[in-house]
Parts: structure tokens; sequence; C-alpha cells
């Protein structure tokens, strides 16, 4: 993969966190503040004053997580991000870190 379809996958793979965290939030009536930040940055604050920070990682071609409960890379695979230490993916993960950080149970799809 080249830098600039690292780019252009990382911007296209925030914008839709950020649509889908939106639309969640509508439709379960969760109070969270979006940001997208310049250098491909978003942060996700929570009612408790808590954030959450996803962003991309150019060197590594990854985009990374930062939730309370811990820091996570996720690696483009075969057509998805994967967890780099359990494979696991991407929505998958931020459904089950969005819903332990907010107190409410969320499933996030892309968008």
């Amino acid at each position: 993969m080249t830098d600039s379809e690292f780019d252009r996958l990382a911007t296209e793979t925030l914008t839709g966190i950020e649509a889908a965290v939106e639309a969640v939030a509508a439709e379960v009536d969760l109070d969270i503040d979006l940001q997208m930040k310049p250098g491909g940055v978003l942060e996700l604050g929570f009612e408790d004053g808590s954030k959450m920070i996803i962003n991309r990682q150019a060197p590594t071609r990854e985009i990374w997580v930062a939730a309370r409960s811990g820091g996570f890379h996720f690696r483009y695979d075969d057509g998805r991000w994967v967890d780099t230490r359990d494979g696991g993916e991407l929505y998958a993960a931020l459904s089950r870190l969005v819903g332990a950080q907010s107190g409410t149970e969320v499933i996030l799809a892309p968008h």
C-alpha cells in the first residue's frame, strides 16, 4: 500500500467511524461529543468526561485507538482493519469499547 492509498483509506475509515458513532448515538440517545481534529484524529468525549482517541499512524500504516481500557492498533489486511494483537475487526472492537466507556450497549457498523 502506498502512502497516498493509506491516507485515502484512513480518511475514509475515520469519516465512516464518525458517521457510525453519530448514527448510533442518535438511535440510542447517547451523549457523545465527536470532534474531527487536524491530522486525522477523531476524539470522542463521553458524558463522564472520559475520552477516546482514534487516529491514523502513517509511519506504521495503522489506525490506533486509545480508550479507557487500553490502546489498540489496527492494520489493513484483506479488505478490513484488524487488531494487530488478536485479529479482531475494528468496528467490532469499537462497539465493545464505546459500549464499555459509555455504559450503553452499541453496535457500530460501517456507513
